[in-house]
């Protein structure tokens, strides 16, 4: 999607790819990260609700379409606060919410010339991985930025994840050159599927994504992709070559948890 802050105009494209998706076979759907609302500006427009008209639309289209249906992210009302959680949401065929996840990592980048971020100045961090159970598979949600992390990626996978979902607003500068080599190097290090729905385009003055939603198996094959424009990606999530992989390649019983375990203490000395 090309999503801007026209909140209308954005609601009313989703609703027609997701329908389009559907209509296609697919049984699930993902959004991009800000899909309702893009913020151009240095103020949140808007802050929804998770009992809200918002999430009671989402829930509509996904009971309509039967269908689960991840909205990539929204921006989420925090009570008595000027800022809001960046948030991904996950609901199923019958309309019910089965997960919320609030983004844990914010972008604040300064690259001379190129992409200056603060996403803290507007948005509070998330605490807490989450991994969704479904039929369709066991769901570890993340959101843009946290794709830079690989230590969450690999506590989801050791939390049983299979698929890894990574909606996103990734800058045109940086995902020239990181996206898709990121995007594969979390597929291959935790052995699951990655799906990434991606904004792409400009969205207005200063703002360019880099667009590529990308579908990727557990050895690294890009299996579909969409580069730009906006439009619909779809792939089968083959769990079966998922255990095939896992067992020829047993890299997440060969983990050290230890490592895990003392990530971020610092050195004395």
């Amino acid at each position: 999607m090309t999503s801007t802050e026209d909140r209308e105009r954005n609601l009313a494209v989703a609703e027609r790819l997701a329908r389009k998706a559907a209509n296609a076979g697919a049984e699930l759907v993902a959004f991009p990260e800000n899909f309702t609302y893009l913020r151009l500006r240095r103020r949140n427009r808007y802050a929804d609700r998770l009992d809200g008209e918002l999430m009671t639309r989402l829930a509509g289209w996904a009971k309509d379409l039967g269908i689960y249906l991840l909205a990539g992210s929204i921006p989420e009302e925090i009570r008595g606060s000027d800022l809001v959680h960046n948030t991904s949401v996950l609901f199923s065929p019958s309309g019910q919410r089965l997960a919320v996840y609030r983004k844990m990592h914010l972008f604040d980048v300064r690259i001379r010339g190129r992409a200056v971020f603060e996403e803290s100045s507007l948005v509070a961090a998330g605490s807490d991985p989450v991994i969704a159970d479904t039929p369709l598979g066991r769901m570890g949600l993340t959101i843009c930025y946290d794709l830079r992390f690989p230590e969450l990626y690999r506590r989801l996978a050791l939390a049983g994840a299979e698929v890894l979902f990574v909606p996103s607003a990734f800058t045109a500068y940086t995902g020239r050159a990181h996206w898709l080599p990121l995007l594969q190097a979390r597929a291959i290090e935790n052995q699951c599927w990655v799906v990434a729905p991606a904004q792409v385009g400009v969205h207005g003055p200063r703002r360019e994504s880099h667009g590529s939603t990308a579908i990727i198996d557990p050895w690294g094959t890009i299996v579909a992709r969409r580069d730009k424009g906006e439009g619909v990606v779809i792939a089968e999530i083959d769990l079966d070559r998922e255990a095939r992989i896992r067992k020829a390649l047993p890299c997440l019983e060969h983990v050290r948890s230890q490592l895990i375990a003392t990530q971020g203490r610092r050195r004395k000395g």
